[in-house]
This record gives structure tokens, sequence and C-alpha cells, in this order.
């Protein structure tokens, strides 16, 4: 006996105007999304591309898609929640469609009168529990576990090193050159 043949799923149901803008409410009621994010979510829904133009300027006017407002919340939450530096909020701001001045506006925001060296202190105390209250740190590989992990949490060399001298039980052990940073208002 032959296999049988697994049905074939039907093409996604594509949305017109009024149908493609409630399913926009529906993306929003369930979690923020800045508009290039949500006008790529519509792409994939919509049966004719200008609505989706018309959808997004609609829910632009009401008040329910506002991308600085949207990067502003996202900024202050992963600073509040995950204690992440400015290189990390860049990058996933942008990586959620978030133009570069809005981006740096944002984290501006989310840092303000937060020092870089008060971040990376709170985000070892919270995050590295190996490296707090062991004592100074003999192992130079922990050390540079510890500042790789620090830099893809997106604080900038210079600041880390500092950091990790107050841990080191040698801190002439820890290099004083730092990686090229990236310029703060450069690509990412």
């Amino acid at each position: 006996m032959p296999p049988a043949k697994k049905p074939r799923k039907a093409a996604p149901r594509k949305l017109d105007a009024d149908p493609l803008f409630e399913y926009a409410v529906q993306l929003l009621g369930i979690r923020g999304y800045s508009t290039g994010d949500l006008r790529a979510k519509l792409r994939a829904k919509a049966a004719h591309l200008p609505d989706i133009d018309a959808a997004i300027e609609r829910l632009q006017e009401i008040g329910y898609l506002d991308d600085k407002r949207y990067a502003e919340s996202f900024a202050t939450a992963r600073v509040e929640n995950d204690g992440f530096g400015r290189m990390r909020l860049l990058t996933d701001l942008r990586a959620r469609r978030i133009s570069g001045s809005l981006a740096n506006q944002a984290v501006a925001h989310a840092l303000e009168g937060r020092p870089e060296s008060e971040l990376i202190d709170a985000y070892i105390e919270r995050r590295m529990s190996s490296l707090v209250g062991a004592g100074p740190i003999e192992d130079e590989r922990k050390l540079a576990s510890a500042y790789r992990r620090l830099r893809r949490a997106g604080f900038t060399s210079g600041a880390i090193l500092t950091a990790l001298k107050r841990k080191a039980a040698r801190p002439e052990l820890v290099n004083d050159t730092p990686e090229e940073d990236v310029e703060e208002d450069g690509p990412l």
C-alpha cells in the first residue's frame, strides 16, 4: 500500500483594508511593535500593499503606534529588567527597525543619570553570581569570560576593565588596552 499523501495546507488568507487594520490592532493589543516590525507583519497578510500604509497611518493618528514611545519603553525595560548597556540597547532597537537617531534618543533617556560603572556593578551583582562575594578573582580565564559577557551585555571595554580590576586578585594582569569600541553614534 503506497504511503498516504499529506494534505496541502491552504495559503494564508489575505486581508483587505478593514480586516487588515483590525488585525494590526489585535497585534498591538498583544504587545508593542515598532512601525517597521508591524509593517513586516502586515505585509504577510495584506491583500493589497497600499492598505499597509493606510493602516499604519491610521494607527499613528489614533496613537496606537508610536516609535518614540515604543523605543523609550523598550530601552527602559531592558535597562531595568536586564541591566544592559548602551551598545546592546542600540543593537536591540535597531534590530526592531528603529531608526538610529530615535534609538540614540531612547537609549539616552533610558540611561539618563546612570553612570556605566554603576550599571556594570549592578549587572555583575545580579547576573554573575560567581563573581560576587567570592573574594578576589585569581583565575584569568574567569576574568576573560566575565569580560566577554559584559561586552555582550553592551558595556564599553574601558569601563569593564576598570570594574574587573576591582574584582581581580592581581589587577595588573587585567589588560589596560581596551579593544576598539564602536562609536556611540556610529553604525553597529
